[in-house]
């Protein structure tokens, strides 16, 4: 089978034409802001793929989703990188269902009919703090939930429909706070995107700045969980993370993907040298294969979420040795006569900047495995 073929064979049968319409555009076009990626995800039912087909969507399951993610990340890195986070907060609303009330899957079958991309406002990492606790505040009224806050960066900001964020609210029958996931339309009055990122590598993701002042959202648009607030995972931020953790290591190996297929072809490189790489890299593919076979219908538990992590943290030292490798073998006449050979090494570096970091996580893992109950900081 050729390099990438079966990837490419999933993106075809669950987004037919997204590959193709990819493939057609230079790199530097999908990776600059404002490029057509993300309006050729949605046209081919991108925003739906983690839904179950009984309620519309594509019912993709993890496995499938990894390489849709990698298929994806070999042809433009930014899209790759901003769809996980839709998928993401897509994985977290299912989670939810799980335990609901029905009302999640309005909002479900919402998104697949509307082709709605969701962007994430979920917190992320702050100094000397959780990732786990909300940066954003909530004041219950009669009309709804007045919400404030700011999320940066914040990919798909340009392009979302919807904002999903969580919150501490109180508990409707009074006995102190619980979480809650609410979902802010993006012509809402209050919300602003900001320029944020600076850099050129991942430009495309649309990782700008969301500014959250005092927007109302409805209580049809508020899904309040059993989760307190606390450091300890509950059930469904576990299976958010685990999702989290396949996706976005399959769309940085799909970049990485991207590097070593422009070796593969390549008579002038030996034949060891390719199969070397292309080995190394479908090592780390498979790791990550075999922890979305186990990702199944059910919610997660810690100890997957510790697999995922472990596998997202060795691809990280894949990378590290493939992708400096690679770039020697293209030789000097490819990296000067284009700049696509330079942004792909630059871009997967983005793996490693993504929460939880390896550094902050090695002491809540450790604690794990002498059997304490998992940390996520």
């Amino acid at each position: 089978m050729r390099f990438l073929a079966r990837e490419r064979a999933t993106l075809d049968s669950l987004l037919p034409g997204l590959d193709k319409e990819l493939a057609g555009r230079p790199l530097a076009e999908l990776e600059s802001p404002g490029n057509p990626g993300v309006k050729a995800f949605r046209e081919a039912g991108g925003a739906g793929l983690l839904v179950p087909a009984a309620h519309g969507g594509k019912g993709a399951d993890a496995l499938a989703a990894v390489r849709v993610q990698r298929a994806i990340g070999a042809r433009s890195p930014s899209l790759a990188v901003a769809t996980t986070m839709h998928h993401f907060s897509l994985a977290s609303l299912v989670a939810l269902s799980e335990t609901g009330n029905g009302f999640e899957w309005m909002l479900l079958t919402g998104v697949v009919n509307g082709g709605l991309l969701l962007a994430s406002g979920f917190a992320e990492g702050q100094p000397n703090g959780s990732i786990l606790r909300p940066t954003m505040s909530a004041r219950v009224t009669e009309a709804g939930v007045v919400m404030n806050g700011a999320k940066r960066p914040c990919s798909l900001a340009r392009s979302m429909d919807l904002l999903t964020a969580s919150v501490m609210v109180p508990r409707e029958d009074g006995t102190g706070e619980q979480l809650a996931v609410v979902l802010i339309p993006a012509e809402s009055p209050g919300i602003a995107v900001s320029p944020f990122w600076g850099s050129f590598a991942l430009a495309g993701a649309e990782s700008d700045q969301v500014t959250v002042t005092d927007v109302l959202v409805p209580h049809d648009l508020v899904v309040r969980t059993d989760v307190p607030e606390g450091e300890v995972l509950d059930d469904i931020q576990t299976t958010g993370f685990v999702w989290f953790e396949l996706l976005m290591t399959a769309s940085y190996l799909g970049a990485a993907s991207a590097l070593v297929e422009r070796l593969v072809g390549n008579d002038r490189v030996p034949e060891l040298e390719r199969v070397r790489l292309v080995g190394e890299l479908e090592a780390a593919v498979a790791a990550v294969e075999n922890v979305a076979r186990q990702t199944g219908a059910a919610l997660c538990d810690q100890g997957l979420l510790v697999d995922s992590l472990h596998v997202r943290y060795a691809a990280q030292d894949t990378l590290a040795r493939v992708v400096p490798r690679a770039v020697e073998l293209l030789g000097g006449l490819n990296f000067m006569s284009s700049d696509d050979i330079a942004y792909l090494a630059a871009a997967v570096h983005g793996l490693g900047l993504h929460p939880p970091a390896r550094a902050k996580m090695a002491a809540p893992l450790a604690r794990y495995l002498a059997g304490h109950s998992l940390e996520i900081v």
